[in-house]
């Protein structure tokens, strides 16, 4: 759970395996290469340390260069420094390292706006070229008033930025506090604020730096051999344990006595800090999947209870096996919908739910569900939609925070079915929605050929759409838009965009209606765009073999993607990599007249769906 390591470079001398073999006997099980002064090592030799140290269980991170940080404002040094980022960042993917550290800046007087100006165009500026590399970019915390970084600064960075994740160095924040972290409180309270602001694949785990200081007024001064200064890793390993954190510790210090008195310490503390269970708490989960935010339950009569939530949610049955051939459990689902709803809902909010409902697993009977069950806790949200169909009010569940999620997973609601539009406009869809339906004779490569047409017409029509996979053989793709359209002229949209796809080549695509009639082809379902009707949402389980995941892709990967590989075990490092790449589409922004006047499509006066 709590990994340790030193920030060095083998000696002048050593083998690359002799050094990594020399720190194993020592007891770590983590390295940080401090590429401080500029870039010692080619992306040939961070390659073959990077193989050397994956066969030893060794994890790998790297510092950028000092001179790399994101504050620069000189027109002339800036995009060196840029360039410095981008580079290190590429030799950590040449690494296999997790992340790479760096500084943010200094102030030099600036007011925070300007710099956060600053950090924003410059990781704007290398975006395109770093975010898909698998590496975190970790900003440090800063230890000093005039450096700029603190935690809250980098929250609000990785907010706009998914491959940037918080590095926490404790003497920092230990200087910075004045000398707070003295205590196990001290420390939890860190790290509820990182899990507040962070989704938990983006602290799992936490990077982090250690080692003893001194501070004054404006915070750090130098670092002390550990022991001489007042920060201790005990308290920090004991709130880690307690809260469940996975973690890196790199010690900085300068002695080889001061890393093993941290590493002696930490081991101890963390030992202790893990007592022999007691009562019934157990892992909610069969272990058959290692997401971050384990959940624990604790026994209650013939049920459970969560715990550490800001709900008690009981659970039942959370051993049966929902998914035979994979011998995951309803304790996997609903630990699934736990960790992953930092990304999932965002995409929920708001938005009445279809219960799409699997007790039996997903070979047994399964049924839909509209209205919400009246057994629901009364603290489950209701939205109230009229249905024209059937004349009154539906109370619809939603899911606005996670002890929803788990609830709905509990009652085997496997899959998270929202509709296109928010309960606040029922009647004005946020997004267009294509979905791309294999007929029986086609293949992935043919749904990928399809939504590649779609995506070109979409361009010269100035819109962006955004492609997940459906879960199972098909496609979705978003267009995102202002909830200003009716279901009817959404649907008329793409109905035509449709139409042109199947003209361009009628052997690949279809929208004809009559199953029969379709063929070996890709249906292009325009009738989703449809009041009422729902869709799974990205990061939505499905009901198939191996517990497939709906999972949002970039337009760069379409063609090497194995739609089957994205499932509630696997999913982890994929959102580790790259965020959630459908946030785009939570922000709308898109209009129709512009692509309308285009298609030759004139603006309906009346076309409200009923």
């Amino acid at each position: 759970m709590i990994r340790y390591g030193i920030s060095k470079l083998p000696p002048e001398g050593i083998e690359d395996a002799e050094f990594l073999d020399s720190l194993l006997e020592l007891g770590h099980d983590a390295v940080e290469l401090p590429f401080v002064n500029g870039f010692p090592w080619k992306e040939k030799r961070c390659a073959q340390f990077g193989e050397l140290a994956a066969e030893r269980g060794m994890a790998v991170s790297v510092h950028a260069p000092y001179f790399a940080v994101l504050t620069t404002d000189d027109p002339d040094s800036r995009p060196k420094t840029l360039s410095a980022v981008e580079h290190t960042m590429k030799l950590g993917k040449a690494l296999g390292a997790h992340t790479v550290v760096a500084h943010t800046g200094y102030g030099r007087g600036r007011e925070p706006e300007e710099l956060h100006e600053l950090v924003n165009d410059g990781l704007g500026t290398i975006e395109g070229k770093v975010r898909h590399l698998g590496v975190a970019l970790g900003l440090e915390t800063t230890g000093t008033q005039r450096a700029f970084g603190s935690l809250g600064d980098i929250a609000l960075i990785a907010g706009n930025f998914t491959f940037v994740r918080p590095v926490i160095d404790w003497a920092h924040v230990h200087a910075i506090s004045g000398g707070g972290l003295t205590t196990p409180e001290a420390f939890a309270s860190v790290i509820t604020f990182l899990r507040d602001q962070f989704p938990g694949w983006a602290i799992d785990p936490l990077h982090t730096q250690f080692t003893d200081n001194e501070y004054g007024p404006k915070g750090e001064i130098r670092h002390v051999p550990y022991g001489d200064g007042s920060l201790r890793v005990a308290p920090l390993v004991q709130a880690a344990v307690a809260s469940g954190l996975k973690m890196v510790v790199i010690s900085e210090a300068k002695e080889d006595s001061s890393h093993a008195a941290i590493l002696e310490e930490l081991r101890a503390s963390e030992q202790s800090a893990r007592p022999a269970p007691k009562g019934t708490g157990r892992s909610l989960g069969s272990g058959r999947i290692d997401p971050p935010d384990g959940v624990i339950v604790e026994r209650d009569g013939e049920g459970f209870l969560t715990v550490g939530f800001d709900r008690q949610v009981r659970l039942s049955n959370i051993d049966k096996v929902l998914w035979p051939e994979a011998g995951f459990t309803k304790g996997d689902l609903i630990q699934y919908y736990a960790s992953v709803a930092s990304v999932l809902l965002p995409h929920l909010a708001g938005r009445a739910l279809s219960l799409s409902r699997y007790p039996d697993g997903i070979g047994g009977n399964s049924f839909y569900e509209k209205q919400c069950p009246s057994h629901a806790p009364e603290w489950i949200l209701r939205a109230p939609i009229h249905s024209g169909h059937r004349g009154e009010v539906i109370e619809f569940c939603t899911a606005p925070d996670v002890e929803s999620l788990m609830w709905l997973a509990n009652m085997a609601a496997i899959e998270m079915h929202p509709w296109l539009s928010r309960a606040q406009h029922p009647e004005n869809p946020d997004y267009a929605l294509f979905d791309l339906d294999p007929q029986e004779g086609s293949s992935w490569e043919q749904v990928v050929y399809v939504a590649g047409l779609i995506n070109v017409l979409l361009e010269r029509l100035g819109l962006s759409g955004y492609p997940k996979t459906s879960g199972s053989r098909g496609m979705h793709i978003l267009v995102p838009l202002e909830p200003e359209y009716d279901y009817a002229r959404v649907r008329r949209f793409v109905e035509t965009v449709g139409k042109m796809v199947v003209a361009a080549d009628p052997s690949a695509a279809t929208l004809e209606w009559d199953i029969a009639r379709r063929g070996p082809r890709v249906f292009i379902d325009h009738n989703q765009n449809v009041g009422g009707k729902t869709t799974a949402a990205a990061y939505s389980v499905r009901p198939r073999p191996g517990a497939t995941v709906a999972t949002p892709l970039r337009w760069s990967e379409v063609e090497e993607i194995d739609p089957a590989a994205f499932t509630i075990a696997t999913i982890w490092e994929r959102l580790r990599q790259h965020g959630d790449l459908f946030a785009p589409v939570l922000s709308g922004g898109q209009r129709l007249e512009g692509p309308e006047a285009a298609l030759g499509l004139q603006e309906p006066a009346d076309s409200s769906d009923s």
